[in-house]
């Protein structure tokens, strides 16, 4: 991959020496195994300044501003140590001041507990404000989640539609106290901290879906089981019409059978909210008419693979398309202004098919575009639709840039049973019709996931070191419908394991790998997957390696002990042998 010029100096810190060690040679794995340089990048409503956050020492991050008029320095507005607070993502909320999500995981009772708060500061690091509700010593319960920014709204410099947990403060007898609990929507001034209360907190309300322009129009609720208290797997959702404040019934989803509508947004213009809900076993996108009617649509949908995301453009979030994953994630573009822009993106990158936007000015003139391909990590672009230029901005990866990176190709292996197993085959730079060498099989984690085409750097780095790579996208994965998720790869793991070690056969007997020299490699799930590979067949692997794997389906269970998704949790990974059999650190 050749070198590419960057319109503007990135806020790199000095500790990118250590990619080099001290013969001045290239480290390998400090440079496939670094953090992005620019990730979370983000424009101005007036698209003339950009945002992003950039690693700095350990696990800490920097968020850094910069104006793109010319001359103009980086600034560092935020940071994050990374013990244990980290950035998430950051947007702009005026030219001037931005909104940042941190997250944490904290020791606590009954263990480790992952919380997020949400913040705002100006470009220059001034003005540091937390949106999120504070706790103090009377209040009752932990506050885990921060909330979140459900809208921008576009025009009103400086303040959002954000979700904000409510938990009861028992400081009795002081104005401080208050009996309010669950999740509600305040429109808040990030500058000022004004609030203006949108809707009350509710207890058993899990979100909130506004339509761009300032209004609520979709509301979800949890049940509970009557007989315990536990989340009962059925979300409810409400809805109210344009102008009206009465919440009407939308419909139920059971989340655990994946049966119902889920709405995931609100088009005002349409008047509808777009969703998913199966068809023929697989999700497809539908839009239901809020306007009383109810009247549900179909939007789009195939018989391949599930259509399992959003395209979005503007401050508005507006839906324009639909996005789905065969061998590479494509989309379908309902808006044609949309669609032919991103015809012309792709003509003027035809070596970085995968390219999306990723953010707009207010009057969407000014665009934000990512780019990359397998063997690319990705580039951003400003495009300026009023003079059609594309300028080259940032790479994503300033480590391996002019590092040759190797190719992956979408592949089918026969499992034992006959299915055609998909997968990614990744070969040495150079080695594409190697024979006889080392190999690694990678499964995904999740089990609810998949892997799909394009960079991914633990598979990159591997090959760069001469190792064949593939990453099977076995039975339980996400993506393929009903019928190949099975019953996770809990229940069913004795077909997903049987599925990833028969990707390790199949780089045999196509002569690809050396049988002495057939590795696995997982990680989440995937490490579990290594490991109980190793027990159904211990003479296939001659290493396996497990990174923050699960070793025991009981104790998994029992994590979840203290949460009100306990009993979810325990029916997804079930009772009866299969527990026992399908835990590693019992059969080692």
């Amino acid at each position: 991959m050749p070198s590419r010029r960057v319109l503007f100096t990135a806020f790199v810190p000095a500790f990118w020496s250590l990619l080099a060690n001290a013969t001045g040679s290239f480290n390998a794995a400090a440079a496939f195994g670094a953090r992005p340089t620019v990730t979370d990048l983000t424009l101005s409503p007036d698209g003339k300044s950009v945002a992003y956050i950039t690693p700095m020492a350990g696990q800490g991050s920097a968020l850094v501003t910069l104006s793109l008029a010319d001359g103009a320095k980086p600034q560092v507005a935020l940071t994050a140590s990374g013990k244990p607070d980290r950035l998430g993502d950051c947007h702009w909320v005026s030219g001037e001041r931005l909104v940042c999500s941190i997250y944490a995981v904290v020791t606590g009772d009954p263990g480790l507990l992952p919380m997020t708060r949400v913040v705002a500061v100006d470009r220059t690091g001034a003005n540091f404000k937390l949106l999120s509700t504070q706790a103090n010593l009377y209040t009752r319960g932990y506050q885990l989640g921060g909330g979140k920014v459900i809208d921008w709204l576009p025009g009103d410099d400086n303040s959002v539609l954000m979700t904000r947990v409510y938990l009861p403060d028992d400081h009795v007898g002081s104005r401080l106290g208050s009996t309010q609990e669950g999740i509600g929507v305040d429109q808040l001034d990030t500058r000022t901290m004004q609030v203006k209360k949108v809707e009350p907190p509710l207890l058993e309300a899990v979100e909130y879906i506004s339509d761009g322009y300032g209004a609520v129009r979709v509301m979800a609720e949890r049940t509970r089981s009557q007989l315990n208290g536990q989340d009962s797997g059925v979300v409810r959702y409400r809805y109210r019409k344009q102008g009206s404040r009465d919440w009407l019934k939308l419909g139920d989803l059971d989340a655990v059978a994946e049966i119902g509508f889920e709405p995931v947004a609100v088009d005002h213009d349409l008047n509808v909210a777009y969703g998913f809900k199966k068809k023929d076993g697989r999700q497809a996108l539908y839009s239901v008419a809020l306007d009383g009617s109810l009247a549900e649509k179909l939007v789009y949908a195939r018989a391949d693979v599930d259509v399992d995301g959003l395209v979005r453009i503007g401050r508005r979030n507006r839906v324009v398309g639909a996005s789905y994953a065969t061998d590479v994630r494509s989309a379908e573009y309902f808006d044609s202004d949309v669609q032919n822009l991103m015809k012309s993106l792709s003509r003027a990158l035809p070596m970085q098919p995968l390219v999306r936007i990723v953010e707009s000015s207010l009057d969407e003139r000014q665009l934000l575009v990512f780019a990359g391909s397998d063997d690319d990590p990705g580039v951003y672009y400003l495009y300026d639709r009023n003079s059609k230029k594309l300028h080259t901005f940032l790479v994503s990866r300033s480590e391996l840039e002019g590092v040759t990176l190797a190719k992956v190709k979408a592949v089918k292996y026969p499992a034992a049973d006959r299915h055609e197993i998909p997968g990614y085959l990744t070969m040495p730079p150079g080695m594409e019709n190697a024979k006889g060498i080392a190999a690694i099989v990678l499964p995904h984690g999740g089990p609810s996931a998949r892997d799909e085409w394009g960079f991914d750097w633990l598979s990159q780095f591997y090959a760069s070191r001469g190792y064949a790579v593939l990453q099977p996208n076995f039975r339980g994965s996400a993506g393929y419908g009903d019928a190949w998720l099975r019953e996770n790869g809990f229940k069913s793991w004795r077909i997903a394991i049987n599925d990833v070690d028969d990707a390790g056969r199949w780089l045999v007997a196509q002569g690809i790998a050396d049988p002495a020299k057939l590795f696995i490699v997982g990680w989440s799930y995937g490490g579990y997957a290594a490991l109980q590979s190793a027990v159904v067949e211990p003479g296939l692997y001659k290493a396996v390696v497990a990174i923050a794997p699960v070793t025991d389906l009981k104790s998994l269970k029992e994590e979840w002990r203290g949460f009100s998704n306990y009993d979810l949790t325990r029916d997804f990974i079930g009772d009866g042998p299969h527990v026992l059999e399908g835990s590693p650190a019992r059969n080692a």
